[in-house]
């Protein structure tokens, strides 16, 4: 994947998450509401300490002892509501925060996800499944912290830090200038540290998606790893990629640390020398004893504001870098969309009429391999034809441009007289049906994987669907029939078993073009002859293309055509073909050779 513009390469990063804010003005402006009034309310208690102490709380004079208890009665009254008022808007402030912060979290996740699943193959090409994985959890957890706790608590902080020093400086504004003068020399190391800790974020976060990417790659293949018995060279290559982000996240952590630590010195040292200097100033009869509490507490709020800011800072730097990944993520651009204004082709009732004119292609990875080359040949509705050739031939290829996953680098692929190119995605997709080698299956139920084909169908639709596809049978000798849990990719069905439900599937989508790429390739005998007769009465009415490697399979194909290093080099019939003696007779003689051998 492309780096993150330079934009993006700074705490500014996070205001790409505007457009996730932007909702919820009105529960932002709330939550900063109590916010302010919380902060407000903290800032008030070190006036109403001030009117407890100047009352004359160490007075030992026995003639005002009654009337001050009375009035120390009522400050620490007003003492109780204050801390009331605080509690009360802070849970308030806190509730407001934590919904926001899962609120724009989800939608954040969802926007990438959906973005994601828009891309072309070109994007899967370049992209490990891992990272992507790594962005929409880990990122997003950063991202949600800092919105639904760090945002809240810094602007808190930074309220109160700033309310103090003004009233430290309306208590003394000579010392206070001299503070605030001293808070300079603080704030140059820290943004130069600062900007280390947010490279080191971003490493951190790319390192955790490196493992991330191993570790779902490893296990989506986990039965490969265990017939070749890598368990052991794949446990260390995990222990590796995660060591690495362990380094990495203990260098973030280092100078994150030493951040901290200098801001919270620095900060204490300045601030203990103003105190000394008001302490001097009550000696020397320039200031109260109230005033010198005033102070003390102010400089404890205007501390404690600056260690919480120079922790929340390390947050911001840690989401600004996770931000970063997110809305790079975000702005991947989306090389296949539909077109505006779209054409839509006229419907038919039975198969549709498939034409290629011209076309070639090569796949983004391999620009200087061709895939295929001036192919160009027509498909009758409702005609079936084979595609055979050697591998690498192209006939794959072909089924991808068809479904539009690329886009040729010259020439057109035409339904039905219109450009695939100036047709609507999901008008397209949905017009074509695919039962691939492999059939697909998700972990939900039988009901559902058949219902993928149409998701509004009812039960009866798809139990005709999977009686057509010869799955009835097996599915309702299931424990819960149609309602069986598959589990992931299916693993408790046999072969031929997902091979029918992903016919069902297609039968239920009932699309006007078919694909079936080497469905049975990979089935033995009796289960080839199950999901052939599936195949026969899904194929009839419809336009077929056929992809098959045994070519017994096709030997019934009205016509094949034959593809070799991206070219069409033969078409006919299977007998017509055998005859000219050119390339599918070569391939049919190892192959019936093999068979009787």
């Amino acid at each position: 994947m492309t780096s993150a513009s330079p934009r993006y390469r700074r705490p500014t990063a996070l205001a790409g998450l505007l457009p996730f804010l932007r909702p919820y003005r009105m529960r932002i402006a709330l939550a900063l509401l109590f916010l302010v009034v919380a902060a407000a309310a903290t800032l008030a208690l070190p006036v109403a300490i001030r009117g407890v102490l100047d009352q004359g709380l160490f007075t030992t004079d026995p003639n005002v002892r009654g009337a001050q208890l009375v009035a120390l009665k009522d400050h620490f009254l007003i003492l109780f509501a204050i801390a009331v008022a605080i509690g009360v808007f802070t849970a308030a402030r806190y509730f407001l925060v934590t919904w926001l912060g899962e609120r724009v979290t989800a939608d954040l996740r969802n926007a990438v996800y959906a973005h994601v699943l828009r891309q072309s193959a070109t994007f899967f090409e370049t992209t490990q499944t891992g990272e992507v994985l790594s962005r929409l959890t880990t990122d997003t957890s950063l991202v949600q912290t800092v919105v639904g706790t760090s945002m809240s608590m810094g602007l808190r902080n930074l309220m109160m830090g700033l309310g103090a020093l003004g009233m430290l400086v309306w208590t003394n504004p000579w010392m206070m200038l001299l503070v605030l003068g001293g808070l300079v020399f603080i704030v140059i190391p820290s943004v130069w540290i600062g900007r280390r800790v947010r490279r080191l974020s971003r490493a951190s976060q790319d390192r955790v998606a490196d493992s991330s990417a191993i570790a779902a790659e490893v296990l989506n293949s986990v039965a490969v790893v265990q017939s070749y018995t890598a368990e052991a060279r794949e446990t260390q290559r995990f222990a590796t990629s995660t060591q690495h982000a362990f380094r990495t996240a203990v260098h973030r952590t280092s100078s994150r640390s030493i951040l901290v630590g200098f801001i919270t010195i620095a900060t204490s040292a300045i601030l203990l020398w103003g105190l000394y200097r008001g302490a001097q100033s009550v000696m020397t009869g320039h200031m109260s004893a109230g005033q010198l509490g005033q102070t003390v507490v102010y400089v404890m709020i205007l501390a404690g504001a600056s260690a919480v800011l120079s922790e929340v800072y390390g947050d911001l730097l840690r989401a600004a870098g996770a931000t970063e990944r997110l809305i790079e993520l975000l702005h991947t651009h989306v090389s296949i969309s539909s077109p505006f204004p779209a054409i839509s082709p006229p419907s038919t009732t039975g198969g549709c009429r498939v034409r290629l004119q011209d076309v070639s292609f090569s796949y983004p990875s391999r620009p200087k391999t061709p895939a295929l080359q001036h192919l160009s040949f027509d498909v009758a509705p409702g005609e079936t034809i084979a595609l055979v050739g050697p591998s690498g031939a192209g006939k794959t290829t072909v089924f991808q441009l068809l479904q539009r996953f690329y886009d040729p680098q010259q020439g057109q692929l035409l339904i039905d007289g219109v450009p695939i190119q100036q047709m609507q995605l999901d008008e397209l997709r949905q017009r074509i049906g695919i039962v691939p080698q492999e059939a697909v299956m998700f972990s939900g139920s039988v009901l559902d994987n058949i219902l993928y084909g149409r998701p509004d169908a009812t039960q009866a639709e798809v139990e005709a669907a999977a009686h057509s596809a010869f799955a009835h049978d097996f599915i309702t000798q299931l424990p819960d029939g149609y309602q069986t849990l598959l589990g992931e990719r299916g693993m408790r069905l046999s072969g031929g078993q997902r091979q029918r439900i992903a016919i069902a599937r297609a039968m239920l989508k009932n699309p006007p073009l078919l694909l079936l790429d080497e469905a049975t390739s990979a089935l033995d005998t009796h289960s080839e002859r199950m999901v052939q007769a599936a195949l026969d009465a899904i194929m009839t009415g419809r336009t077929t293309l056929v992809i098959a490697h045994r070519l017994s399979t096709v030997q019934q194909a009205k016509r094949i055509l034959v593809l070799d290093h991206g070219h069409l080099v033969e078409q006919g019939s299977h007998a017509e073909l055998l005859a000219t003696d050119g390339l599918y007779a070569k391939l049919a003689a190892l192959q019936f050779a093999d068979a009787y051998a």
